[in-house]
């Protein structure tokens, strides 16, 4: 298995995970623009995609969306987007993908927010650190 960040240049195979990742949390598919939108947001870095390859199939990604804390004054990172292929599924690539994009994004901290159904499968990533409740505003 490789891991790598994910440029603009590989937007199509990315596609095909983010499909798939939104029907499987029964999302509505994302449209032509909504790829157009993260093709550029990816070229702008305002997003950084990380994924996990099989040859040249990529069966996995995440993404981490960069901010800064004042917790540490440090880069910090949002952990989403995660999805590994069903057929690779179990088998230490999601781990591995989280550990590389925690590396490679350069955050000094790493959060996510998922529901409560979901938090055993990050604890097992290695999201362990309870910090309260995450909250969007509407």
């Amino acid at each position: 298995m490789d891991y790598c960040k994910i440029g603009s240049s590989r937007i199509d195979g990315l596609w095909e995970l983010q499909k798939l990742y939104k029907a499987e949390i029964g999302e509505n598919e994302p449209t032509t623009e909504d790829k157009a939108r993260l093709a550029e947001a990816i070229e702008k870095g305002e997003i950084l995609f990380f994924g996990a390859s099989d040859g040249d199939s990529l069966i996995g990604c995440c993404s981490v969306a960069k901010g800064f804390s004042t917790f540490d004054y440090r880069p910090s990172g949002v952990f989403e987007d995660f999805y590994i292929r069903p057929e690779y599924r179990h088998r230490g690539v999601a781990r591995e993908l989280g550990r590389y994009a925690y590396r490679e994004s350069g955050v000094s901290s790493m959060t996510v927010g998922c529901a409560d159904c979901d938090a055993p499968m990050y604890a097992a990533l290695g999201f362990t650190v309870p910090l309260g409740n995450l909250l969007a505003f509407e």
